[in-house]
């Protein structure tokens, strides 16, 4: 029932998860320097490093990357900032057990810099998508979103913050979801078992 979360920065949702009680039973990076790292050696959680730079092509990387999961056998593999963009064959290899967190509304905003083209946009709602991984970067199936208000005197940072805040609610939330086998995939959607479960969650303060 264990997690391996694949981070490249400093970590927060993984700690959400950790906070939250996910099993997780390591914690690889692809960068050396990632404070996330020693957040997750101080709560006791396995790290590794596989340094993208030391390898000639992304298929070489994403084969160690994926060398290094298999020790510790999980059920589900989750991004929490992971930045790198995975191989076709990677993705197959997990596939339906490798689960993201994405800064907007999926199928809004793919990509980078998400809070600074809803803020060009002049959207009124931004939020953050859990959703499978698929072979088309941010395109997979989605799990859950959670949504927050964009405000007239918003700025990149308190829009970052706030959207934040609900990514460290909803990722746990769909983990715990998949571990306890609530998640149902049929023709490209997601729906969980339990009648009473939302998929949808609004920040309103």
């Amino acid at each position: 029932m264990s997690v391996v979360v694949l981070i490249s920065g400093r970590g927060s949702n993984m700690l959400a998860l950790l906070d939250a009680g996910v099993p997780v039973s390591a914690v690889i990076s692809n960068r050396s320097d990632a404070a996330g790292l020693t957040l997750a050696r101080q709560r006791g959680v396995a790290t590794r490093v596989v340094e993208h730079t030391k390898f000639a092509s992304r298929d070489a990387f994403d084969a160690a990357l994926a060398n290094e999961i298999e020790r510790h056998a999980p059920k589900l593999v989750a991004l929490a900032g992971f930045m790198r963009v995975l191989t076709a064959s990677f993705v197959a290899r997990y596939e339906g057990r490798l689960m993201n967190i994405h800064p907007s509304l999926l199928p809004a905003f793919p990509g980078l810099e998400t809070h600074e083209r809803a803020l060009a946009a002049g959207v009124k709602v931004h939020g953050c998508t859990v959703h499978f991984v698929t072979a088309e970067l941010d395109h997979g199936p989605i799990i859950a979103q959670a949504a927050v208000p964009v405000r007239p005197l918003d700025t990149l940072d308190t829009l970052a913050e706030r959207v934040l805040r609900q990514e460290h609610i909803v990722y746990p939330r769909a983990i715990r979801w998949f571990l306890d086998g609530k998640l149902v995939v049929r023709d490209g959607a997601v729906s969980v078992k339990d009648d009473d479960a939302q998929l949808v969650y609004s920040d309103r303060d």
